[in-house]
């Protein structure tokens, strides 16, 4: 079995599915399909961790995309995501028990 982890969200590009700071729960592995979203490391900037949406599959790996494009990077500057360069898939939100006011 493989354990879980969690992944916090910093910035926009993908608002507003996942807003800055939310905390999600991944899954460590590489399967994945269209229209999930994936933790991967980013072609040319390895040691960056980046979340976007499964577009589709191309020879080269997945083509993934921003939810929110104004501003973001995505696979239009970096080309498709290797298959062996994904670390997890967002499985869901953890939302917090309390309000602070």
């Amino acid at each position: 079995m493989t354990a879980l982890t969690t992944i916090q969200i910093i910035g926009p590009s993908m608002e507003p599915c996942l807003r800055n700071n939310d905390v999600w729960v991944a899954k460590p592995g590489k399967v994945a399909h269209p229209g999930q979203i994936i933790v991967f490391r980013e072609p040319g900037r390895p040691e960056l961790l980046s979340v976007k949406r499964i577009d589709r599959a191309t020879t080269d790996g997945w083509w993934v995309v921003a939810d929110n494009p104004v501003g973001a990077i995505d696979s239009e500057q970096f080309g498709a995501v290797p298959f062996d360069a994904v670390v997890a898939r967002l499985l869901f939100r953890i939302r917090p028990l309390f309000r602070r006011s």
